[in-house]
């Protein structure tokens, strides 16, 4: 893998789009209004649909929400983290409005797959503002060959999955109501008891 490459790609307000443990996706820095616009220009997303952050590790993960977080949360991430979990947490002044639709909250995953890992391990800062490859009200790629046929040509560069392919299920959607009551916004491939 190209790190230099994917990493000028990202510096430069690019977007790109690589395999994950459960769908494939678009991302770019979040740091990147520019290209954050360009993930919504791309999949013709509705303004009132936040992105979510990913990363290879819960730990770069933690400067963007604010802490410290529920002990509830805590115990999910110890349980689901790395997999296909997405916890809906209050977010920090580290994370920008723009990748958020102004919501209060930011959606954050460790997907449980080796290659979008080494891309997090290696690009600055290892955390990606991200979104499903697909135009949006379509289905998902699920493979390289899909993910180049959606929106190979409207990304700056598609990312080989060197075997690790996705699972094809989304990810479930939790967050937290006052008190630390676990709630499911999406029913994925995680089943909270």
């Amino acid at each position: 893998m190209d790190y230099t490459k994917i990493n000028e790609i990202l510096k430069n307000d690019g977007v790109i789009a690589f395999v994950t443990d459960t769908v494939w996706g678009l991302g770019c820095l979040p740091s990147s209004e520019k290209a954050v616009k360009k993930i919504y220009e791309i999949k013709h997303r509705e303004a009132k649909k936040p992105l979510i952050l990913m990363s290879y590790d819960i730990y770069p993960l933690f400067d963007y929400v604010k802490q410290p977080i529920e002990k509830e949360a805590q115990k999910l991430i110890k349980q689901y983290f790395p997999g296909a979990l997405t916890l809906v947490l209050d977010k920090s002044e580290n994370t920008p409005d723009y990748m958020t639709s102004n919501l209060p909250t930011v959606g954050i995953r460790v997907p449980d797959n080796k290659t979008f890992s080494d891309i997090c391990k290696n690009i600055e800062g290892h955390v990606l503002a991200t979104t499903s490859a697909n135009i949006s009200g379509e289905p998902p790629a699920l493979t390289y060959e899909e993910a180049l046929a959606y929106i190979g040509d409207k990304v700056d560069l598609v990312i080989e999955s060197y075997g690790e392919e996705a699972q094809g299920r989304a990810s479930t959607v939790a967050g937290f109501k006052e008190g630390g009551k676990c709630i499911i916004y999406r029913q994925g491939d995680v089943e909270i008891g």
